[in-house]
């Protein structure tokens, strides 16, 4: 069981980066269907139900952000970061590293990689440990903690998707070369 704190620091956190998951594929859903589809998961006639894709994200970032339904929308959010994860891992398999992830936007491509694969995982772990939490009162300070550790973890985790997704193009040019 993790510390209230803690639990709304990671849902804090995942809550936003579901939410601007959303608002990308939202700004652009032609873009997002073309990238749904290239995906090559679902049949081409089926590419239609891309759209519900953002629509879920922005409901799993509400229902972290309330009491009620938080439980529920950590195990949805870990469920579809799974799926996400699964989704990279079998074009991965295929050999299709060309594929954009749309992690940042569809204006920036940045091709598939392994590393995205357990960075899934890893929040899909994350989201769903922070659905069991300890009976503790909440005090004052922890609203600092959780609001700065928010701040903190979606800096670092743009940081780290950053310098993740300069070094892996440069790697497959390294690879082709040799």
């Amino acid at each position: 069981m993790l510390d209230p704190a803690l639990s709304l620091l990671i849902g804090g956190a995942l809550a936003l980066l579901f939410a601007n998951a959303a608002w990308h594929k939202l700004r652009d859903l032609r873009a997002f269907r073309g990238l749904f589809e290239a995906y090559q998961l679902v049949a081409p006639r089926a590419g239609g139900v891309a759209v519900l894709v953002p629509l879920l994200e922005l409901l799993i970032a509400l229902g972290l952000l309330v009491p009620s339904t938080r439980g529920l929308a950590a195990g949805a959010g870990a469920a579809l970061l799974f799926v996400y994860a699964l989704a990279l891992a079998v074009n991965l398999r295929r050999g299709r590293h060309e594929l954009s992830c749309g992690c940042g936007g569809f204006a920036e491509r940045q091709p598939i990689a392994r590393w995205m694969v357990l960075r899934n995982l890893v929040l899909a772990t994350a989201l769903a440990a922070s659905a069991s939490v300890a009976a503790r009162p909440l005090q004052p300070v922890d609203g600092l903690t959780i609001g700065v550790g928010v701040l903190v973890a979606a800096l670092l985790y743009a940081s780290i998707d950053r310098l993740l997704g300069q070094l892996g193009p440069r790697a497959l040019a390294l690879r082709d070369r040799a």
